[in-house]
């Protein structure tokens, strides 16, 4: 068996060392002695950290903006299917008043139309907004054609009648406005 050799602690430091400075001196990109890795490999090992830092960074406040966003649409538009609910109510009552027989009282008619002032005044307060499109031209992305119709005194692709009012909520149509178009 061979003999052991035994080796001091200071002389495992002091070559460890040596070996360091010969390594950086000849700008090798090797490992010393040790194991530890190189300044080179140190300063792409930072340079990864740092990208890495800064996507988690990127990712954080995207994900910050999205939640943000997403809370004030629903502040926004969490009412919107209370207030669709709501829609066939104003049309009855619009209705109501459009048929009112002759036997109707005064007072019968003034209620009716205080209830749907208040209804709208309502709606209103949430943002909705009536959509009754009176000599506009024809809009798809507000208004339903349910019918075409020939008017001498209109232009084609103008709205003739309005059949019911559409709604629309911060800018989001609810539902568009039922209308017949011009053709002549």
């Amino acid at each position: 068996m061979p003999k052991e050799k035994k080796v001091k602690k200071n002389d495992i430091e002091n070559d460890a060392l040596n070996s360091e400075e010969s390594a950086v001196e000849t700008d090798e990109v090797t490992k010393n002695d040790l194991g530890s890795p190189t300044y080179e490999e140190l300063v792409d090992i930072n340079e990864e950290l740092e990208k890495s830092v800064l996507r988690a960074n990127a990712d954080l406040d995207n994900a910050l903006k999205r939640t943000v966003n997403e809370v004030e649409k629903a502040h926004k538009y969490g009412v919107e299917k209370l207030l669709v609910e709501l829609l066939p109510v104003i049309d009855n009552l619009e209705h109501a008043l459009n048929n009112l027989s002759e036997n109707a009282t005064k007072e019968d008619k003034e209620g009716i139309e205080l209830t749907l002032k208040s209804f709208e005044s309502a709606l209103d307060k949430f943002g909705m907004i009536p959509i009754y499109p009176v000599n506009e031209e024809f809009n798809p992305e507000k208004h339903e054609a349910v019918t075409m119709e020939q008017d001498k005194d209109k232009e084609n692709g103008s709205i003739g009648n309005v059949f019911q009012r559409g709604w629309e909520l911060h800018s989001r149509i609810v539902r568009p406005a039922r209308v017949t178009v011009i053709k002549n």
